[in-house]
């Protein structure tokens, strides 16, 4: 009784310190995951992934940032606005942590939202360990394929980091950046196979100038946005030779329908017009009854491709008719100064057709324009004889 008594008198004071450590370590990593639970990070800082950024700081999101440019990163939280691009949308700089390791922002945060162009992903993604995904959510804002292996994102991340494409989410327009900037009412649609965990994402970002909504399609409508870059690029070509709307409006309608048979071969089958399934997908959580499931004819399909065709915001429609103008290829990509999707998709959808042998002509010869050297007059000359 003696030796207890003593031994509690030594060394109590030293358990107890050592105890409580122990806890408070243990609730501190726990408050850390439970606070990444419902973080979000953004790996990319061009116009597309400033106007993310710009939706969640408006609805008080916390947001972990990649910005590579230490420049860029540093004018941002002085200014509160980025330097180079979407110079108009101001955010709530306390609510943005700015990382310029890519590692350090996908670490900090569950929700991870990829906004890097097609062409430049694939390199960040090597930056990356084997299991720098494990436990997150990856949510997809790149409207472009892999062009090293011409697959999809989350087939690239199944490959590379055994990512569950249940994890795996996307959002698409219609939505150019430059509208989100200046607050015009834009629809975004988010896509996963988890509608549940799809719709809570979607909330994130809805509020007055953003409209969401939710779908399963996630192979539809990734194919769907690579296939609108391509035939926004002819839509600019077109206008660069001069035609006119009347030759427009049929392109683009043979151009709709050229998507639609894409994305049959590739078996997506909801691309009916007119025709909504029953029951209607995500009624229950969205509360409103109203809303009809999604078909070819939604937003996110055959709304995404006509804004991208007609708007002069589109940069591939920027780029088409810069080629139709007589500009090269390269020369028109130093005078964007910014990466149109459809000029490397449109060789990836070639090359991927060789096995599909889907009937897309259109899509077929804006591939030989670009990659081929086939004059663009001589091009749209093959093109009028078949459109109906």
């Amino acid at each position: 009784m003696q030796f207890r008594t003593s031994f509690i008198k030594k060394y109590g004071v030293f358990i107890f310190v050592s105890l409580s450590g122990f806890i408070l370590a243990v609730l501190n990593e726990l408050k850390l995951e439970t606070e990444q639970q419902h973080t979000f990070a953004i790996i990319g800082s061009g116009s597309w992934a400033t106007a993310l950024a710009k939706i969640l700081s408006d609805n008080n999101v916390p947001l972990h940032w990649y910005i590579r440019n230490r420049q860029m990163a540093d004018h941002l939280l002085k200014y509160k606005h980025n330097p180079t691009y979407l110079r108009s949308a101001t955010f709530k700089t306390e609510l943005l942590t700015l990382h310029q390791k890519v590692t350090d922002a996908i670490a900090a945060a569950q929700y991870v939202i990829l906004a890097i162009p097609s062409a430049y992903i694939e390199n960040v993604l090597d930056e990356l360990p084997p299991d720098a995904l494990k436990g997150k959510k990856i949510i997809s804002a790149i409207k472009g394929i892999m062009p090293r292996r011409n697959i999809l994102l989350n087939d690239h991340l199944k490959e590379q980091f055994d990512f569950d494409v249940n994890d795996y989410f996307t959002v698409m327009g219609p939505c150019h950046a430059e509208e989100v900037a200046s607050e015009k009412l834009s629809y975004l649609t988010f896509t996963g196979l988890e509608e549940g965990q799809a719709q809570w994402i979607a909330d994130r970002f809805k509020n007055h100038y953003i409209n969401t909504v939710i779908n399963n399609d996630v192979y539809g409508v990734q194919f769907a946005a690579i296939l609108k870059n391509i035939y926004a690029v002819a839509s600019g070509m077109a206008h660069g030779l001069d035609y006119g709307d009347n030759f427009l409006s049929v392109l683009i309608a043979n151009a709709a329908d050229e998507m639609a048979v894409f994305l049959r071969k590739v078996g997506i089958r909801n691309i009916e017009v007119g025709v909504h399934s029953e029951p209607i997908p995500g009624v229950q959580l969205q509360k409103k009854p109203l809303r009809k499931s999604a078909n070819y004819a939604a937003s996110v399909y055959l709304g995404d491709l006509l804004v991208t065709c007609y708007s002069l915001y589109s940069r591939n429609r920027t780029f088409g008719n810069m080629i139709g103008k007589g500009f090269s290829v390269k020369a028109a990509q130093l005078e964007m100064n910014m990466v149109a999707e459809g000029y490397n998709a449109c060789r990836c959808l070639f090359l991927i057709n060789k096995e599909l042998h889907a009937d897309i002509p259109i899509a077929t010869t804006i591939y030989r324009i670009l990659w081929e050297n086939l004059a663009p007059a001589e091009g749209f000359r093959q093109i009028e004889e078949t459109l109906i």
